[in-house]
């Protein structure tokens, strides 16, 4: 194993951790504009939680395939092309006319999440070269990732006073970019193993699971709990996830 420097340690931890804040700042801090958000875009109560939902369910769902992308083409590099994606969603987010396209680029933002985080992980996994100081590493990063999760609605709340909500999304540019600029410099080259295969199958079946439940639950006020597409999201939902189980069975 490859093994670095205390100061580079610190320094592919202090790139990674940046990005991880930013990333789970997200999950939590847009929760305080969606009235600001439902009032500049004409958004209903269904439309806001996709505003939510979109993002958390989209990184959820492809964390597995961020990971497998890690191994299969050097996590440095699907760091960077994360942390890339996840800056243009944030400046697509704080652009966005409507609602439609603000989700659509939380979406985005999702799917740049589930790439870097894996990635990061293995990063730091690859400048440390004992348990000792990788358990030390990933204790910080974590923490870090707490401490932006609780002080999400706080900071979002103070940053929305002072330049509104679309600020929320843009401050999230610059942060990244300097993120990508520290990790080109200081985060090592990582291994690729194109021997490792995406499990395609297991993957559309967590995501139907994850989206269809997520969709009943939110539409079904609106709708109600018996309604056609509220019934048939549940029943698919259950089968995707018992078939998702099933495909790991057979999966190494």
């Amino acid at each position: 194993m490859q093994t670095h420097s205390r100061e580079q340690q610190r320094r592919v931890l202090l790139a990674t951790s940046i990005s991880y804040v930013v990333v789970i700042l997200d999950t939590s801090i847009v929760n305080v504009a969606l009235e600001r958000i439902g009032a500049s875009l004409a958004g209903g109560v269904a439309g806001l939680q996709w505003v939510v939902n979109a993002y958390t369910l989209t990184f959820a769902s492809l964390l597995l395939t961020g990971g497998t992308l890690g191994d299969r083409l050097g996590a440095r590099n699907v760091y960077m092309a994360g942390l890339a994606t996840f800056t243009v969603a944030s400046a697509w987010c704080g652009a966005a006319p409507s609602l439609a396209l603000l989700t659509a680029g939380r979406v985005l933002q999702g799917i740049g999440a589930a790439l870097l985080v894996p990635a990061s992980m293995a990063l730091i996994h690859g400048a440390c070269a004992s348990a000792r100081e990788r358990a030390a590493a990933f204790g910080v990063w974590a923490g870090l990732g707490g401490v932006a999760m609780a002080a999400g609605p706080l900071l979002g709340g103070v940053i929305i006073g002072l330049a509104g909500w679309r600020s929320l999304f843009l401050l999230n540019v610059p942060v990244c970019l300097a993120g990508i600029v520290m990790a080109a410099r200081v985060a090592p080259p990582t291994g690729a193993h194109a021997s490792r295969r995406l499990d395609l199958a297991g993957q559309a079946a967590a995501i139907a699971a994850l989206a269809l439940l997520n969709a009943a639950i939110i539409e079904a006020p609106s709708r109600g709990w018996l309604s056609p597409f509220v019934v048939a999201g549940l029943v698919v939902a259950v089968a995707a996830a018992l078939a998702f189980v099933a495909l790991q069975k057979h999966r190494a």
